[in-house]
């Protein structure tokens, strides 16, 4: 089965049970910071999807200058809603400098490293490889009809 893009359907239980904090500002928990999010990609061979738990390097793309567990997503628009949909998105693009990645990868997991590196999404784009270059994944604008994590 393909990788699939999706919010994983463990994160969404979590959230209900307070496993994740985006905010340090307003913590729903007695500890004053955000937890620590962290991107991997993946190969387009994987099967990463919405039935994802955790993060693990089985199907984590390898190569030159990537390091596995990868990007530390270090701030996150404050989550906020619109309507009935809340949302938020990481404030810089995921960044992966001087790298070779030779084995075409679609996906970027997005884990909380924080606790037990439990998943939160996974998201799909077109099938990759690198040479030697910078391979940079942009953010979304941070809107109800865009953001990264949307609930509705």
């Amino acid at each position: 089965m393909p990788n699939t893009q999706a919010m994983t359907t463990s994160f969404k239980t979590e959230l209900l049970n307070a496993y994740h904090n985006f905010s340090a500002t307003n913590p729903a928990r007695t500890i004053n910071t955000a937890d620590t999010f962290k991107a991997a990609l993946y190969l387009a061979s994987a099967t990463v999807n919405a039935g994802t738990t955790v993060y693990s390097t089985t199907g984590e793309v390898t190569g030159t200058n990537y390091t596995p567990g990868s990007i530390t997503i270090t701030s996150w628009n404050a989550p906020t809603s619109s309507g009935t949909t809340a949302y938020t998105t990481p404030t810089a693009s995921f960044t992966y400098t001087n790298v070779t990645l030779s084995t075409a990868f679609d996906a970027v997991l997005i884990y909380n490293s924080s606790q037990g590196n439990r998943a939160v999404s996974v998201h799909t784009f077109g099938s990759q490889t690198v040479t030697a270059g910078t391979f940079t994944l942009t953010m979304p604008t941070n809107s109800s009809t865009l953001a990264l994590l949307r609930l509705a």
